[in-house]
C-alpha cells in the first residue's frame, strides 16, 4: 500500500537529520588527553611552525640553562612533542630535562648550529654576556637566539648586537614567575626585539606560559621584568615587616594573613610564601640572591633616569642583610630572617 504523504515527510526529515550528524560527526576529533603541565599536548599539537613542502613541522629548541626554571621549561617543551637539546655549564644539571627525553648538547655552539632557535635562561647579567658571547660567535644569518633571563637593558642589547653582526635574529623574553609556574606552563613572558622571531616562537611561548607580550625594542622586556620585580621585593619586604609587627604586637600571624587575603591587596604571593615564613621555611622557588640582584637592577635604571625609589631602596637593604646572613640561596621570603635579629 502506498505510504501516507505526512509518514514520508516526516520518514524524510528523520534521514535529513541523520545525514546531518554523520557530517557533524566527521568534522569532530576528540580532545587530546590533558597530560604533563597545563595541557601542553594538547597545545603544542595545535601550535606548529610552517615547514618545507607545505608540511608543518615542529621547531628544534635548544635550551641554554638547566636551573630551577630551565628544567621544567624544557620539559614542557619535550612534553608538547618539541625535539629538545639542552645544554648547562654544570653538565649534570641537564640530567632530568635528558630523562624526559632531550638530547644533551656539547656547547652553545653545539645548539646553534643543531637547533632552529637556541633559548636561554641564566641567572645574572655575567652569566648572560659570557653565554651570549658563544652564542654569537657560533652565530649564523637565520638562526635565532631568545634570551629569558633577567638582566639590565644594557645587557641584554649588547647580547643583541653581537646576534645581529652575525646575521642572526634576537628576543629578549625575561619571565614573571617562579619554579611552581614554570613547572605549570604558566610562565608571562615580556619579550622585545625582533618581531619576526616573536611570531615565529609563540608555539613555545605558549607551551611555557599563560602570557606572552611584546613590547617593542630590545630593552623594554628588560626594563619591564625589573619593574615587576622590584614592586614584588617591596612586597615581600613589608610582609616580613606587618607578620614582625603582628608577631611583637601578640597578634596571630595566621590570623594575620587571613585578614590580609580578604583586603584589597589580597595576592596570590601572599598566600604562597606567608604560611612558610610562619614557619621559617623557606624552600627556594626564586633564590634570595637573584631577587636582590634584581632590586640592584632596578635601582641602577631608576639611578640613570634620576629617579628616586626610596621604598625600593630600603627594601634592598634588607635582602642585601638576609645575604649577609647566609640566606642568599635559600627563597627570597628569607628576607623575613632578616626581622629575628
Amino acid at each position: 500500500p502506498e505510504q501516507d504523504p505526512q509518514e514520508k515527510m516526516r520518514t524524510l526529515m528523520l534521514l535529513l537529520s541523520l545525514s546531518v550528524i554523520g557530517t557533524a560527526a566527521s568534522f569532530t576529533s576528540p580532545l587530546p588527553a590533558r597530560l604533563g603541565s597545563t595541557a601542553a599536548v594538547a597545545r603544542g599539537q595545535a601550535l606548529r611552525m610552517s615547514g618545507g613542502a607545505g608540511e608543518d613541522k615542529k621547531l628544534s629548541v635548544g635550551f641554554i640553562g638547566q636551573g630551577i626554571m630551565g628544567v621544567p621549561m624544557a620539559k614542557n617543551l619535550l612534553t608538547a612533542g618539541f625535539e629538545v637539546t639542552v645544554w648547562n655549564r654544570s653538565p649534570a644539571a641537564c640530567e632530568p630535562a635528558v630523562a624526559a627525553g632531550a638530547t644533551q648538547g656539547a656547547s652553545p655552539a653545539a645548539l646553534v648550529a643543531a637547533c632552529d632557535v637556541v633559548f636561554a635562561m641564566l641567572s645574572d647579567p655575567p652569566a648572560a654576556a659570557a653565554v651570549g658571547e658563544q652564542v654569537a660567535a657560533a652565530m649564523l644569518p637565520g638562526k635565532r637566539y631568545v634570551d629569558c633571563s633577567t638582566v639590565d637593558a644594557a645587557c641584554s642589547s649588547a647580547i643583541a648586537a653581537s646576534v645581529r653582526a652575525k646575521g642572526g635574529m634576537f628576543l629578549e623574553a625575561p619571565v614573571t614567575g617562579s619554579k611552581k609556574p614554570a613547572e605549570d606552563g604558566a610562565l608571562v613572558f615580556l619579550c622585545a626585539g625582533d618581531k619576526a622571531l616573536y611570531d615565529a616562537v609563540v608555539p613555545c611561548l605558549e607551551v611555557m606560559g599563560k602570557k606572552h607580550m611584546f613590547l617593542g625594542e630590545v630593552g623594554a622586556g628588560a626594563n619591564m621584568k625589573l619593574v615587576n620585580n622590584m614592586v614584588m621585593g617591596s612586597m615581600m619586604a613589608s610582609l616580613s615587616e606587618g607578620l614582625a609587627l603582628a608577631n611583637a604586637a601578640g597578634l596571630s600571624g595566621e590570623e594575620v594573613l587571613e585578614v590580609l587575603d580578604a583586603s584589597a591587596f589580597s595576592n596570590p604571593m601572599f598566600r604562597m610564601k606567608g604560611p612558610n615564613m610562619l614557619k621559617e621555611e623557606y624552600p627556594p622557588a626564586f633564590p634570595l640572591r637573584h631577587a636582590q640582584k634584581d632590586m640592584r637592577l632596578a635601582l641602577l635604571l631608576a639611578d640613570h633616569e634620576g629617579l628616586a625609589l626610596p621604598v625600593a631602596a630600603a627594601s634592598n637593604e634588607q635582602f642585601k642583610a638576609a645575604k649577609g646572613l647566609g640566606q642568599a640561596d635559600q627563597d627570597f621570603s628569607a628576607v623575613h630572617e632578616v626581622q629575628k635579629k
